[in-house]
């Protein structure tokens, strides 16, 4: 018996997801933290053109998202399409790394960005995948590789900010392109092919209709309001740290990587209690915390405040990410590849409201008014949450 546990524990495949999952984390927390500064003072475009640029960027990740998640679950082999979107984020990278051309990086590089994006939630959508028809439980795998993407976070802002104030952004952008150069040798080399697990024709048609669906419909916005929030943080914050509040840009990654590695054990403890808590009452505590943190935002702006702050930023953002993910699969039984993306999705489509939230606003009213809508939006997302059933696994 404890033979058999150790090896459903220790499956080589298992830790294959995670290391994977770890690795595309790490490429990806590279790049996006310092984007915002990238195009601010590398590009040199004003706030409003910044936040166009994430705006343009998570239109073009829906769309592109969108025609290849039907596609996921349909036919074919996803750990093709892995592999595919992977070798799309080295040309990404690369462009970036030598490019400073914005019309360019708002063209092809949005486009090749787009691509690279669907790369995170195949994964996790070949990893709900895996754990069903290894009889894994679902929730408890995906929280764990939920939390290597979080302790990808906890290492890659403050690496990404400290080789681009020492080293500049060619060689971050360059380090990123090999690392995906690795995942790709690992996702080749490690990652199975698991046949489509065709829905019963029992389930009710309700359940697999996706935003036809009212709960899904409900959740889709909650969510897309609570990731506006958590965007327009992440766009703004670096700057804000910098020109309104005047202390040193290193700190930014000193606070995205303390969320990060606070989320871990948020996201663990999420994934053990949630059968029972329910996850309906676990978003609500995370939203609570939500609400929390950028009413801390909008009145405290010391350094202590605001890694202080980042305990309730890491509960709002661990069990969301992980138990927000897992609340769309089990609404949309039988779909895994298109509810996990209709949750990235709702990540992408907060990052539009965001870019043009945080431009707008940021220009025309300084970057303290962010945090006040934030704050306003996360209550709504709130509201909306409340009224969303707790959904039955599957």
């Amino acid at each position: 018996m404890k033979s058999l546990l150790a090896r459903h524990r220790f499956n080589p495949v298992y830790l294959a997801f995670m290391a994977i999952t770890f690795m595309v984390g790490i490429a990806g927390a590279l790049q996006a933290p310092t984007l915002s500064l990238f195009l601010s003072r590398e590009v040199d475009v004003r706030p409003f053109w910044v936040g166009l640029f994430y705006t343009v960027n998570a239109v073009a990740g829906i769309v592109v998202s969108l025609l290849l998640a039907k596609r996921s679950d349909n036919r074919g082999d996803r750990r093709m399409l892995i592999l595919f979107c992977c070798a799309i984020a080295v040309a990404n990278a690369v462009l970036f790394a030598f490019n400073r051309h914005y019309l360019t990086l708002i063209t092809l590089g949005v486009m090749l960005s787009a691509i690279a994006s669907v790369a995170m939630p195949q994964i996790f959508a070949l990893a709900r995948e895996y754990a069903d028809s290894s009889a894994r439980e679902a929730v408890m795998f995906s929280s764990v590789m939920r939390a290597q993407m979080s302790l990808a976070w906890v290492i890659g802002p403050p690496l990404s900010f400290s080789l681009v104030l020492n080293f500049g952004f060619t060689l971050m952008f360059g380090i990123a392109a090999l690392l995906f150069v690795v995942c790709i040798a690992m996702i080749w080399f490690t990652l199975p092919s698991v046949p489509r697990a065709l829905p019963t024709t029992a389930m009710p048609v309700a359940e697999v209709s996706g935003l036809k669906n009212t709960d899904v419909r409900l959740l889709f916005i909650a969510s897309v309001l609570m990731w506006s929030c958590n965007s327009m943080y992440i766009i703004d914050m670096p700057l804000y740290i910098s020109s309104t509040l005047g202390l040193p840009d290193s700190l930014a990654g000193l606070l995205m990587g303390t969320a990060a590695g606070l989320e871990i054990p948020v996201m663990l403890l999420a994934g053990r209690y949630v059968r029972r808590t329910g996850k309906r009452n676990m978003m609500l505590l995370a939203v609570g915390c939500g609400a929390l943190f950028y009413l801390g935002l909008v009145l405290l702006q010391n350094r202590a405040a605001l890694m202080v702050l980042q305990l309730f930023n890491a509960v709002f953002i661990g069990i969301i990410a992980g138990i927000g993910m897992i609340w769309f699969q089990d609404l949309m039984p039988g779909r895994p590849g298109a509810a996990t993306t209709l949750f990235t999705n709702s990540i992408s489509t907060g990052v539009i409201l965001a870019g043009i939230f945080q431009g707008t606003v940021a220009e025309n009213f300084g970057h303290h008014a962010v945090y006040m809508l934030a704050f306003a939006l996360v209550l709504v997302s709130f509201a909306l949450s409340w009224r969303i059933r707790e959904a039955r696994a599957v």
